[in-house]
């Protein structure tokens, strides 16, 4: 089997940035010079995925036009030769087919990966959440490595990562056996536990792939934490029903969701820009020096 379509849901209200993200999609805020979003879709590109899905809620038209072609923006920049910006703007919106999907109701995550399975149809698809970066320093991109590790096991994945304990009640949480280095086989998924009900502190983080299997549980799911249709809840059954692993994937990870996060992605970023890299390391430098 093979990953050919990724889905990236971006319906949530995002109201961790509020009031930002009152009129502003929060996967169209920037981190250094390029929208949230876009980072995750060149991800799926760089990782092989063909298609991607985004599920979409009412207000979040810009993130889909950021991906479209504007003949008017790219007749004044080539009006005005600029070639560097239009060279720019045609690389956002030749990257991948996208294609958009309602979520109507704001059940959850797994409400939303649930309103795709027509367009997925029944093959393994990818997950990526819109506003969770993964950044590495050796061109790998996390989703590369689920999609290597995926074509050995062809079962569901989810990454994973360590947190701190006090942590752990903020995540779907993954108890399982090590089978190899940086690869587990999942034995039990807990959403946002209590504080002593586990042990283990290895988190799910915005990144999965999964079988078509995953439809039909999460269709007659029972609402789980919040009200919503918890797609951890989805994935334990899934995996008492076939093996499924955690990976512990190489990189640092980010929040953009959450404003530290967002903050701290900004830096990462930001000290790795092929332009603005050394300035920007200079001003921080300064600004360290003067706390």
């Amino acid at each position: 089997m093979k990953v050919r379509k990724a889905v990236i849901p971006v319906a949530g209200l995002g109201t961790r940035f509020l009031p930002a993200s009152k009129a502003i999609p929060k996967e169209m805020l920037t981190i250094v010079d390029r929208p949230t979003i876009q980072y995750i879709v060149e991800e799926a590109v760089a990782s092989g995925v063909e298609e991607i899905i985004l599920v979409t809620s009412e207000g979040k038209s810009s993130i889909e036009n950021h991906f479209d072609y504007s003949f008017e923006l790219e007749t004044i920049l080539t009006k005005k030769n600029n070639p560097d910006l239009l060279e720019e703007l045609n690389h956002i919106s030749n990257l991948i087919d996208i294609v958009s999907v309602r979520q109507k109701k704001p059940l959850g995550l797994g409400h939303a990966i649930w309103s795709t399975r027509n367009v997925v149809g029944d093959e393994p698809f990818a997950v990526l959440l819109g506003d969770d970066l993964v950044l590495n320093d050796n061109n790998t991109p996390c989703l590369k490595q689920m999609l290597s590790l995926f074509d050995d096991v062809q079962a569901s994945i989810v990454a994973i990562q360590h947190v701190p304990q006090d942590q752990v009640h903020r995540y779907g949480i993954v108890e399982g056996e090590l089978v190899r280095k940086g690869v587990y086989l999942v034995k039990h998924m807990i959403e946002k536990p209590k504080p002593g009900t586990t042990d283990s502190d290895m988190a799910i983080i915005g990144r999965y792939i999964l079988t078509p299997d995953i439809f039909e549980l999460l269709e007659n799911a029972i609402p789980g934490h919040g009200g919503e249709i918890q797609l951890t809840d989805a994935l334990f059954t899934l995996s008492q029903k076939q093996k499924m692993y955690a990976y512990e994937f190489e990189g640092e990870r980010f929040d953009a969701g959450d404003k530290l996060g967002y903050l701290k992605s900004i830096i990462a970023y930001g000290l790795r820009h092929p332009i603005l890299a050394s300035e920007f390391k200079k001003y921080i430098k300064s600004v360290a020096a003067g706390l």
